[in-house]
């Protein structure tokens, strides 16, 4: 048994996670993939729970962090905004200091787990 050397942290807007590793994974596949529907499969999740996920991400902030497009010539599709991603450069900082600060303690408790084969 080890301890995981990640570190988990959530924004929360009231009840609701506002971004978390889960949501800012799911930011970064719509970037990449350039809709919803392909971020979903690239995460291996539901269409509808990546959908739910960014309708709760699009109501936590002041403006929407994904913007969609319908069907039609051109094909639908969607987008992370520029508010997206100042969100993912402040959450992924955020998350580089916390491990940086938890670095030490967490090497140490590691030092005192047992080992897998044990």
């Amino acid at each position: 048994m080890t301890i995981s050397n990640s570190i988990r942290i959530r924004v929360t807007a009231d009840d609701t996670i506002a971004i978390g590793p889960g949501k800012a994974s799911l930011l970064q596949a719509i970037a990449h993939s350039g809709s919803i529907s392909g971020a979903a499969r690239e995460m291996g999740m539901s269409y509808r729970r990546a959908w739910l996920l960014v309708e709760q991400m699009n109501r936590c902030f002041r403006t929407p962090l994904v913007e969609t497009a319908t069907g039609g010539l051109k094909g639908g599709g969607a987008q992370i905004t520029e508010m997206a991603a100042d969100v993912l450069a402040h959450y992924q900082a955020m998350q580089q200091k916390a491990r940086a600060a938890i670095d030490d303690d967490l090497s140490y408790l590691q030092g005192l787990m047992r080992d897998a084969d044990a």
